[in-house]
Order: structure tokens, then sequence, then C-alpha cells
């Protein structure tokens, strides 16, 4: 309890209040209502994932979860994931006392490195916490009036959405190109984990989702996460084997064209800022960049 305000486990029915919290500090980001009380629910496998809230007044007024990351082969690493207060209850220690929960959390399941990430007026906030600024992650939009032409593919390439495909195809592709820049590599997700995140999320649009196949083989894929009428570009991707043929654009292209045409309004997607190649097609996409933040490192003792 701090000032009036009470730090308690989430629960599920606090879904609503907690996406309309976040729409309000961080109206890029895309999880709907019912992918997050899924979440809640049913949290991630093998991560000790713990979701917090701050509560005034009986409304939520704060978020803040807390897990290990069991995606990448670097032992004992936490994450605290999108701690954000209310802009009319900052200043009162909510969230420092979310901050709290989550560091002792991880401290009881044995993390001993923390990431965290913070908005660049965070920084100061984060730096008296113990945390120092590591990278640069940029959040881009893009609208989809009119929708964006459907791209033409070269011969050879055949463009599918991945509710066509087996999942352990796209999953043996998600680990096959997962080497985007970060503050550690993102190189032992397992098939359960990807299958619960990815696959099985109430969010994920399987018709916009686009693969390229060139050979009989995956090469490329984009996948896209939807709420409402709005979307997320979840993960685009092209195997080392078939870089350098412009196919991330090319099943990018396709996937904002068939969001588009079922409804989507804006895309948004993030990107570290060391991801050039990424960065490069999003701007011949047309992103704008609408915000950015900063991952933050603490040893934890």
């Amino acid at each position: 309890m701090t000032r009036g305000h009470l730090i308690r486990t989430a629960r599920p029915d606090d879904a609503q209040e907690i996406v309309a919290l976040r729409a309000i500090v961080h109206p890029y980001l895309v999880r709907g209502v019912e992918s997050t009380r899924r979440m809640i629910a049913e949290p991630p496998p093998g991560e000790d994932w713990l979701p917090f809230v701050a509560e005034h007044d009986g409304r939520v007024v704060g978020w803040a979860s807390a897990y290990r990351n069991s995606q990448t082969s670097v032992s004992d690493f936490g994450e605290i994931s999108t701690l954000h207060v209310h802009p009319e209850h900052r200043g009162r220690g909510v969230g420092t006392a979310l901050l709290t929960a989550a560091l002792d959390h991880l401290r009881a399941v044995g993390a001993r490195r923390v990431l965290t990430r913070a908005l660049p007026e965070s920084l100061p906030f984060a730096r008296r916490h113990g945390f120092a600024p590591s990278r640069e992650l940029r959040y881009s939009a893009l609208e989809l009036r009119p929708a964006p032409p459907a791209p033409v593919a070269p011969e050879g390439v055949r463009l599918v959405p991945i509710a066509e495909l087996d999942p352990r195809r796209i999953y043996r592709a998600n680990v096959a190109a997962a080497d985007e820049p970060g503050d550690v590599p993102s190189d032992a997700i397992s098939y359960a984990t990807w299958h619960y995140e990815v696959w099985q999320n109430v969010g994920l649009d399987r018709e916009a989702s686009t693969a390229a196949e060139t050979d009989g083989e995956l090469a490329a894929f984009s996948m896209v996460k939807r709420d409402g009428d709005r979307m997320w570009s979840d993960y685009t991707a092209t195997l080392p084997a078939y870089r350098g043929r412009g196919l991330a654009r090319l099943v990018k292209q396709a996937a904002l064209h068939r969001a588009a045409v079922g409804g989507v309004r804006v895309a948004y997607t993030s990107n570290d800022e060391a991801n050039a190649p990424m960065l490069a097609i999003n701007a011949r996409l047309g992103y704008r960049p609408v915000a950015s933040q900063w991952s933050c490192l603490r040893e934890l003792t």
C-alpha cells in the first residue's frame, strides 16, 4: 500500500482496465482485452510470469509484469515488462512500489540480471533504481488507408497465408531466423512457448500473416497480431539462406495489404535502432516513427 494505492497481483477481470491504461500511456502497443485476459488467466509456460497492478479507489492505475526469459540461452535472466502508471497518479511512489514487487518476484525465481524498458522521460527513474540504459527501440506506425497495393511475387516465390501452413514449419523458420540485435540472443525458445505466445495468441491474424515459399521451402514470413482495426507487425524475418532477395519486404507488404483488406486501419511495429535492414524496409513501406524506448539493465542481488 502506498498513499492510497494497493499493489496486488492482477486478475483476469482487470483486463479491460489494463488495456485502457495501456492505451493512454503506450497508444502504439497492440494487445486486446481478450488476449490480456487469457495471458493473466493462463500465463506463458516455463517463465514464472507474474503480473501486478496498482489499484486506487477500485480502478487500475498502474501495471507491470515480471518473468524469467526462457527464450534465451543466457541463464538467470529476468525481465520486467511495460511498467507504467497513469499520468494522474505519478509522483506518489506507485512506480517504485510496482518495481519493488516485480524485483522481489524475480529474486524469488532466481533471476540475477534484469532487463526492463523505459520511455526517454523515464530514464532518470530507471537510473535511480540501478538500471543502466543500453539500447534504443523505435516504435513506428503506418496508416493503411488506402490499403497498400498487393505485391507481385517474383517467379519461383509463392505467397501464402500462414493459416495454410503447419505451425511447426513456422516455428522452425522462426528459430532459424532469430538473430535480431538485442541485449541477449533469442536462441532458446521452445515449441511450447512459441505455440502459446504466437500460434495460440488470441490476436494472431492467420489470414493476414504471410509466408514466402521458394523451392518448397519456407523462406520468409511476417506475423500479424490484431486488435480490432489496429495491428502489430509481430515479427518479420528471412531465413539466412534466402536473404538479399527482397523477401522480407515482400511478405510484410503482402501481410499489410491483407490486413488492410480485412479492416485494419493502422499498423504498428518496433525495431532495435541497430536493425538497419528492417528499419530501411519499414521506411520504404511508409512507416513513421511515433515513440522510442530504451532497454535498461541491472544486476540483481
